[in-house]
């Protein structure tokens, strides 16, 4: 018996000593100063979500996650935020102010109720969003997060922008600053930057027109690159590191995904061939002068009818065309209008709901543009390069799995982002900040712990 207790026990040590040891993870800053840290961009900085600038928004964005992280590597002191004293927060729709999208139920033109964005609160008015938003809380700073939304990377450098962005006049130490001189006030030694997404969004969004892209070439304040180098070497008077990110393909993301290009599902034959008699002479016109335009209805699914003025077309009022199947319709069309006005069949939508073959393929290559001038920037200033244009499109094909959550760019459902199809959830922001922690990590052979993701929020459901 002593024997046989005694070769259990010899097993047992030997099972022992063939286990892995297990080391805790231990935080390092590697070859990077983390004490005094600043962040710099446009609305996704900021911690805008779902059509506006509220608390929690800005209390999980990217920047203020990674700002918690970094604690571990040496970060001091707080991290100042200009924080919009407000939940429901406040949020533009061209000149029309609006509270942010949460998921409500919404009643269309026939009388179906069902699940969609609704702002937060429907009553707030103008006057009272107009309050909120202009209310200054410059005497909190100099902020370390100075995101702006709507800013363009050109717009960083400008004086007096607080004149033209009501984001920025709400935090500016000085109306007549331009944002960049805000890094002086903070003096960091580490920052991040991701700009240069609203330099092509702003075209897309307006489906192509209002507003144009920003060009590569030109002096700084105008051009892309030039005004790219500004603004990094506004932050290496001070820091000796950081982290730059490049721009996802935009029409990859949810606002030019969701609404599908055929969305006119027929069910009755006698209305497709009054359809078809309807448009009999556009087609013997376009027949006539060899033009390959047609329009053509069927039962099922169809796609819509869109106005195109770059149509090679002599008469203006037939420059229409049903959309192409790799043409994108914005979020932004009203739904109504396709159920209940006729759009799309009977009326061609405005061009400012598509994009069109030619616009994608303007934003897609100022896109590729944009990012070789950041990878370059990124190489010459000695800096982590954060890959969020490959992120998204890995979230835009097979998903992204990280803590046991599925990361998709599926409108509502994908958890990246939120009510408003652009800009990200907190739980797209803990993603985000893990892609800077990997890139920072890798490049300043720093150990910086990430976070959970799935500790964080993605949209909620009522």
């Amino acid at each position: 018996m002593k024997l046989r207790i005694l070769v259990v026990l010899v097993a047992a040590v030997s099972l022992w000593a063939c286990q892995p040891e297990i080391n805790e993870f231990e935080p390092t800053k590697g070859n990077a100063d983390f004490s005094v840290y600043m962040s710099a961009g446009n609305s996704l900085t900021a911690g805008y979500a779902g059509g506006a600038l509220y608390r929690s928004g800005q209390e999980n964005s990217y920047t203020a996650i990674l700002a918690n992280q970094f604690e571990a590597v040496g970060r001091q002191g707080a991290f100042k935020i200009p924080y919009i004293d407000s939940e429901d927060g406040v949020g533009n729709q061209g000149v029309i102010l609006r509270t942010k999208l949460v998921m409500g139920f919404s009643t269309d033109c026939l009388g179906s109720t069902s699940l969609a964005p609704v702002p937060a609160n429907p009553n707030a008015t103008q006057q009272e969003l107009a309050i909120l938003l202009g209310t200054s809380v410059a005497a909190d700073g100099p902020f370390h997060n100075i995101g702006v939304p709507g800013a363009k990377v050109t717009h960083l450098l400008a004086p007096g922008y607080a004149s033209l962005n009501p984001f920025y006049a709400r935090f500016a130490s000085d109306p007549s600053n331009a944002v960049i001189n805000e890094i002086g006030l903070i003096q960091p030694t580490f920052f991040t930057l991701w700009i240069g997404n609203n330099d092509v969004l702003t075209y897309a969004i307006a489906g192509g027109s209002v507003d144009a892209i920003t060009p590569i070439e030109g002096d700084p304040g105008y051009g892309f690159a030039a005004s790219l180098e500004a603004i990094i070497m506004s932050f290496k008077a001070s820091a000796t590191g950081g982290a730059i990110a490049n721009i996802p393909d935009i029409t990859d993301i949810p606002y030019f995904t969701t609404v599908p290009y055929n969305p006119i599902v027929l069910q009755d034959q006698v209305l497709v061939d009054q359809l078809n008699a309807g448009y009999t002479q556009y087609n013997d016109y376009m027949e006539g002068e060899g033009k390959p335009y047609r329009i053509n209805f069927q039962l099922g699914p169809n796609p819509m009818v869109i106005q195109d003025p770059s149509m090679d077309v002599d008469v203006p009022s037939l420059k229409f065309r049903q959309i192409e199947a790799d043409e994108l319709v914005l979020l932004s069309i009203p739904q109504d209008s396709l159920k209940c006005g006729f759009w799309g069949s009977q009326k061609p939508v405005p061009g400012e709901f598509i994009l069109t073959s030619d616009e994608k393929s303007a934003i897609e290559s100022a896109v590729e543009a944009y990012n070789q001038v950041i990878a370059n920037a990124a190489q010459n200033h000695d800096l982590a390069l954060v890959d969020m244009n490959k992120v998204l499109k890995q979230g835009s094909t097979t998903g992204i799995k990280m803590d046991g959550v599925l990361f998709t760019t599926d409108f509502v459902t994908g958890n990246a982002f939120s009510t408003d199809g652009v800009h990200l959830t907190p739980q797209g922001n803990a993603l985000t900040a893990n892609t800077f922690i990997d890139a920072i990590n890798k490049k300043y052979n720093a150990s910086i712990p990430k976070v959970n993701v799935a500790d964080f929020e993605a949209v909620r459901l009522p």
